[in-house]
């Protein structure tokens, strides 16, 4: 039970002592869990569904009686960059109002822009429409980025967070294999008239964009934001019924939570305070979170920027026959967090993520020397991509987990939009400029060095994960990173009856109660 210090009414500024935190992490796994990763994790489907079906019918919209005057290049190039520029801006702006008024509020509205946005995108009659509302559908993903990893992470017990959010994250991929399934429909004229099936496209986004709003309704707001925020009785309320719930599925008692923290609540932390924690107290972690992003950034343009290109000019694929090659390797990016998410909450987040981005970006040195010596075929090269990205994709999505867990609870939305802006304008922007040029060109040596480039910043990205990565694993968020708003003394406490757990050094915890080091004394 969370206890106030002071009297009742929901004002912040107020010093409240509360086990919710261990509550929620002691809890075993539930079909309740299951529904708050269906309710939020499949928006990545979507995300995924929307990058794929762009790309692959590009060609049919720039063609006559499509129903658009728009060219092919205007599609791959203002309308790509217009998107990514709008998940960069929406991520920012919608980031900061997740930590200021809440996830569930803004889980909610920043999917039903999406929806809108690309429900609005497949009535498009003119280019400037297009553009329009492929910027908003952006913005809309851009903010679910933000507000979805902060409630994953606030919800899902410590013992399995960094699995649940690396098979989220690595969703992405299935949307990207019905993505390039779609659009093969959608470019047969046998079947869909050449100025409908791409509209229909965009119209199933926003039909599944529907059904996972109705769904998502029933996803409390987190626990964890409203203590800190002066609402406790909601929290204690929500954290109470999740914990009857689970008791009658499971027909026992749930064992009793071990830790307590005191905290003093408050409804705002300014940007002065954001960035003196994120980049002053947190610096290493920010140095991890950046290079994290970028080594992952630049490998997957390094790849995907030219995919197409590689194998028609090189292996003389038809153009119409590239995105049963792209299903292939978007399969062995989602079993890569599929396979090996479990591994990150066991042997560890260090071990993992250096392990992870270090295979990825040697396989990749490998792929590119066999492409220089000529020994690859189209079949074989996908092959080699499946491999890299198995790895990649398990890295990827452990660099949003990495920056989820390492900041704040105050300022974790704030600091996922940061970092998932920075790398998807790195991707988004100086990649395209970059990958797009030399696998363009037809030259054996530009594709190898756009391989090298991206290989090069993965394996500097594993290096530096492996002196700076937070041992997190199956640790409470608050021992992680201790909220800004905790009382020293009282954090300190209850750490001492916190469980170690396997994985983690020193004073670790399995999230029953948070610690109070010094803020130094980790990366």
């Amino acid at each position: 039970m969370s206890a106030a210090a002071e009297a009742p009414s929901p004002e912040t500024g107020r010093t409240i002592t509360t086990t919710i935190p261990a509550r929620l992490d002691r809890l075993p796994w539930s079909r309740w869990h299951w529904t708050i990763v269906i309710g939020l994790g499949t928006v990545w489907i979507l995300d995924g569904l929307e990058v794929t079906v762009v790309g692959n019918i590009a060609s049919r919209l720039s063609e006559p009686g499509s129903g658009l005057s728009i060219t092919s290049g205007q599609i791959t190039g203002i309308a790509a960059a217009l998107y990514v520029a709008g998940a960069c801006v929406g991520a920012l702006f919608w980031g900061r109002l997740t930590d200021r008024f809440g996830r569930k509020n803004l889980f909610m509205i920043t999917l039903a822009v999406y929806l809108a946005a690309t429900a609005l995108t497949a009535v498009s009659w003119e280019a400037w429409w297009f553009f329009l509302f492929r910027f908003l559908t952006g913005f809309g993903i851009g903010g679910e980025y933000a507000a979805i990893n902060s409630a994953i992470d606030e919800l899902i017990p410590a013992d399995y967070r960094g699995r649940v959010d690396l098979v989220i994250n690595g969703s992405f991929w299935l949307g990207a294999v019905g993505g390039s399934l779609l659009s093969i429909v959608a470019l047969d004229t046998d079947l869909l008239a050449a100025n409908v099936g791409w509209r229909l496209t965009f119209a199933l986004g926003a039909v599944l964009a529907l059904v996972i709003l109705l769904v998502r309704r029933h996803v409390p707001e987190s626990p964890r934001w409203l203590l800190i925020h002066g609402r406790d009785r909601e929290a204690e309320e929500i954290v109470s019924g999740i914990e009857r719930r689970v008791e009658e599925e499971r027909g026992e008692r749930l064992p009793e939570p071990e830790g307590e923290l005191e905290i003093r609540q408050r409804k705002n932390v300014t940007f002065l305070e954001i960035a003196r924690t994120v980049f002053g107290r947190y610096r290493k972690r920010a140095v991890l979170g950046f290079s994290l992003f970028i080594g992952q950034a630049f490998l997957y343009n390094a790849i995907t920027f030219g995919f197409g290109a590689i194998l028609t000019k090189f292996y003389d694929v038809p153009a119409d026959r590239t995105g049963y090659y792209f299903a292939v390797i978007a399969v062995g990016n989602f079993c890569g967090p599929l396979l090996l998410g479990k591994l990150f909450d066991t042997v560890g987040r260090r071990v993992m993520i250096s392990s992870t981005y270090l295979l990825s970006g040697l396989l990749l040195f490998g792929t590119a020397w066999l492409f220089d010596r000529g020994a690859l075929s189209a079949g074989t090269l996908t092959a080699c991509w499946c491999a890299v990205l198995f790895f990649a994709s398990a890295g990827a999505s452990s660099a949003y987990l990495t920056v989820s867990e390492i900041f704040p609870m105050e300022t974790r939305a704030m600091s996922i939009a940061f970092f998932y802006a920075l790398g998807t304008a790195a991707g988004g922007i100086s990649g395209p400029l970059l990958f797009a040029d030399l696998t363009g060109t037809g030259r054996v040596g530009d594709t190898v060095l756009a391989f090298s480039i991206g290989a090069a910043l993965m394996c500097a990205a594993g290096l530096v994960a492996a002196f700076l990565a937070v041992r997190a694993e199956r640790r409470s968020l608050e021992d992680v990173a201790r909220p800004l708003t905790a009382v020293a003394g009282r954090a300190k406490a209850a750490a001492q009856g916190a469980r170690p757990s396997r994985g983690s050094q020193g004073r670790g915890s399995q999230g029953h109660g948070p610690t109070a080091p010094p803020a130094a004394s980790r990366p």
